[in-house]
């Protein structure tokens, strides 16, 4: 079953090498029941950890039921542990959060056989444990529970049983019962490989091996060895890969979610730090995409491809003159631009505070004189009513459009159209309702708190102005308006007759307004990735901490991981079961920084009265980048877990 060829194994420590096995040759048949004894630090559980593939010698042979295992690597060993081997400790290594059962279950969830969960009761069943397979490891005696690791070992049907101090920490009576259960093992076929240093224990050996310094001393055989078939066709020694099949995805959920339960605050706090990370993003993202939205829906209220055209301001002697002090904006000003082959709709535009009064309401606000094409160009259309017509322009009709402040102000619900309002006591009779637009940019000015009249109307009988304040002009689209906004300065220019006059560009103030969408597009844009990039720290933190958690839990979990890797589990399945705990831990405090996050935004809609806007988008961004963080920062945890060494993983204190 076992054989050494000049087998050694050498450990350092610092500076000091220590010799723990030195070229041992060894055989052990199928069916043999071996004691190996000596005094601490005589190699003998060395050996036995060479013997069960916990440890690779330095030098020297290993056959296994005949096939060589040296050059297989850490998984295929893994899978020989798991299928040829079983193994009793002194500690026991039960997992504490785990019943019985479950603990004599884990080596078929590494073979890939969770299904036969009856083999795991009837293992249990034959060591004396039918009643206590739903208890805990603190819920059982040292000899129940080492009857449980017994059980553990034999749920695969190994071939050998290896034993390390197996009734070390037990009564008497304990140990008696234990050692019955390996008689009756060998008994019944299996190779039984013992560790001890109790004579008493050995006596029931059929061979006696006695070990110091590393050297087998003695090899006492005392009976012959229960023969066995089992060790015939055991399989190659490179076994075929296992599957990563479903089950083991639910065991891997599962044992993620029990370290978890057992690790409240530990978990608590990885949580929290994705749960803040996640709600941040969400909530700066709606505040972003609300801020976005609030601009584009008052960038529509300006209109598209427009320039405003204004008296510029002079100067003489150095000293700035009053807009329009020396250039003036006509209505033939508007005919001339209105020639121009690029343009599309010129409105001119007079304004000025009035008093309106509707019965017993009055209001001061902003009246403005536009032309018919006002309303295309600047999105104003009525949602309401009408707009005023060319006749009307003509004739200097005393008709006005209002705005939704002023509707609000005077009418208090009641329909306005048709109704007659005093302007600067002047009867006019409302014809429209503007659209809502809300504040100005700045925040500074309602564009709801606003009367629109015949330009006409608006020259001659309220404001008493001969001249323009401004003038609207849509181009004929985005790409000419450059071009335009020169070709109307250089026309303006000319009319006026300023060619040589010094500052003549300065007489005329163009302004383009899609110069202006572009800016507060490109800082809105600025603003939301900056908030985007604040809230992504935060949970680039919070992953910062689960790397710390996972870490430590690594290191609180060396001994489980150890007995794992013993009993079969290879680096992958360690890898997922830890990256498992992390993925669960960044997704449950994404979820519930999502309701965090939603809540903290339409809290902020509803007492600030901030615009906020929560897309799918955020939502899908901030779930995705709380998983790749907690993939992320837990991989290399994970990582360190898969690649330790069984047997030192084992004895980690």
């Amino acid at each position: 079953m076992i054989e050494f060829q000049g087998i050694s194994k050498t450990y350092r420590i610092g500076k000091i090498e220590v010799k723990a096995v030195r070229e041992v040759s060894l055989k052990i048949e199928a069916g043999e029941f071996v004691a190996i004894m000596g005094a601490s630090g005589s190699g003998k559980s060395t050996l036995m950890h060479l013997m069960g593939l916990l440890d690779r010698p330095d030098q020297g042979r290993y056959l296994l039921a005949g096939q060589p295992i040296s050059g297989l690597s850490d998984d295929e060993l893994a899978a020989l542990r798991n299928r040829l081997i079983g193994f009793v400790f002194q500690q026991f290594h039960l997992l504490p959060h785990m019943t019985a059962l479950e603990n004599a279950e884990l080596p078929l969830i590494y073979a890939g056989q969770r299904e036969m969960v009856g083999k795991a009761r009837r293992e249990l069943e034959a060591v004396g444990l039918s009643d206590r397979m739903t208890h805990r490891p603190n819920e059982l005696s040292g000899g129940q529970q080492q009857r449980v690791a017994i059980a553990r070992s034999l749920v695969n049907d190994p071939l050998v049983i290896m034993a390390d101090e197996p009734t070390g920490n037990l009564d008497t009576r304990s140990k008696e019962e234990i050692l019955a259960i390996l008689q009756r093992l060998n008994r019944e076929g299996k190779t039984i490989v013992m560790v001890t240093h109790e004579p008493e224990m050995a006596a029931h050996a059929g061979r006696i091996i006695q070990m110091r310094d590393g050297r087998i001393i003695a090899d006492d055989r005392r009976g012959e060895g229960v023969p066995s078939s089992a060790a015939e066709g055991a399989g190659p020694a490179r076994p075929p890969k296992r599957p990563y099949d479903f089950l083991k995805v639910v065991d891997s959920t599962h044992q993620a979610i029990a370290a978890m339960i057992t690790h409240k605050m530990r978990s608590f706090l990885s949580i929290l730090g994705i749960l803040i990370g996640v709600a941040a993003v969400i909530a700066m993202l709606a505040l972003g995409s609300g801020a976005q939205a609030s601009i584009e829906q008052q960038l529509s209220s300006l209109g598209s491809n427009l320039l405003r055209v204004r008296p510029g301001r002079s100067f003489v002697q150095g000293v700035a003159l009053e807009s329009g002090t020396v250039t003036r904006l006509t209505p033939r000003d508007i005919d001339a631009i209105h020639r121009l082959p690029d343009v599309r709709r010129v409105s001119p535009s007079v304004y000025g505070r009035v008093q309106v009064v509707y019965r017993s309401s009055n209001a001061n606000t902003t009246l403005e004189g536009v032309n018919i094409e006002y309303a295309p160009m600047r999105a104003s259309e009525p949602v309401a009513g009408r707009f005023f017509t060319q006749e009307e322009l003509r004739t200097r009709a005393k008709v006005a459009v209002l705005g939704q402040t002023v509707i609000q102000e005077l009418f208090e619900g009641a329909d306005p159209i048709g109704q007659t309002v005093k302007i600067n006591l002047i009867n006019f009779r409302v014809i429209g309702v503007l659209p809502a637009k809300g504040a100005s940019f700045g925040g500074f000015r309602d564009q709801d708190d606003i009367i629109l009249v015949p330009v006409t109307t608006a020259m001659k009988r309220l404001l008493g102005k001969e001249y323009l304040d401004a003038v609207y002009v849509e181009g004929a689209s985005a790409d000419v308006l450059d071009a335009l906004q020169e070709e109307i300065l250089d026309l303006l220019v000319r009319r006026h007759r300023l060619i040589n006059q010094p500052n003549a560009d300065d007489a005329f103030d163009i302004r383009n307004m899609a110069d202006i969408k572009a800016t507060l597009e490109s800082t809105t844009r600025t603003m939301s990735v900056l908030l985007g990039v604040i809230a992504a720290i935060s949970l680039l933190v919070g992953g910062i901490g689960i790397m710390n958690i996972m870490l430590v839990s690594v290191a609180e979990r060396t001994r489980e991981i150890g007995l794992r890797k013993a009993i079969g589990a290879t680096q992958g399945d360690i890898l997922m079961q830890f990256l498992t705990e992390a993925t669960l831990l960044s997704l449950i405090g994404g979820l519930i920084g999502i309701g965090v996050g939603v809540g903290i935004s339409e809290s902020l809609a509803f007492f600030a009265g901030w615009a906020v806007k929560i897309s799918l988008f955020s939502v899908v961004l901030a779930t995705g980048f709380s998983l790749a963080v907690g993939i992320g920062f837990g991989l290399w945890p994970a990582r360190q877990a898969s690649f330790l060494n069984p047997i030192d993983a084992l004895r980690y204190e």
